[in-house]
């Protein structure tokens, strides 16, 4: 089970991941598997529109059963179709790379977390970080 104080955690390591990169600042959103925030953080200096970002990256990932990475390549490939997702879904996902499903050890989903505020690919690699800091699976999507 993805807890608040497991979210807090991760969402902690990913904002010290950002931190050694010497990132933006950065908004980070964990989501439940039902698409539910369980924790949002925003670091001073993230501009406005963070918080939905993140979580669009975030609910995007839960919505498909894979993360942003190959969200994002398939969006690449059949735009058409993903706006109009993104249309349906009243604007709740972003399909781009900095988004990744959390699974446990046996491979279930238990959430997702969405990260915004750099490069989308620094964005993934401390989302990256936040999971494995806390024992969890990252789903990125297709390999880099």
């Amino acid at each position: 089970m993805l807890t608040l104080a497991i979210a807090n955690r991760l969402i902690e390591a990913a904002l010290a991941e950002g931190h050694k990169r010497n990132l933006q600042p950065l908004t980070v959103a964990v989501l439940d598997a039902g698409g539910h925030v369980i924790a949002l953080q925003r670091e001073d200096g993230a501009s406005l529109l963070r918080p939905q970002i993140a979580t669009a990256k975030a609910w995007g990932t839960l919505g498909f059963g894979f993360g942003g990475r190959e969200l994002a390549r398939r969006a690449t490939a059949n735009p058409t179709f993903f706006n109009m997702l993104i249309e349906l879904s009243d604007g709740k996902m972003a399909p781009v790379q900095g988004g990744v499903i959390i699974r446990d050890a046996a491979g279930a989903v238990l959430g997702a977390v969405g990260i915004t505020g750099d490069l989308s690919t620094q964005d993934e690699a401390c989302a990256l970080a936040g999971v494995a800091a806390v024992g969890l699976i990252a789903d990125a999507g297709a390999e880099a």
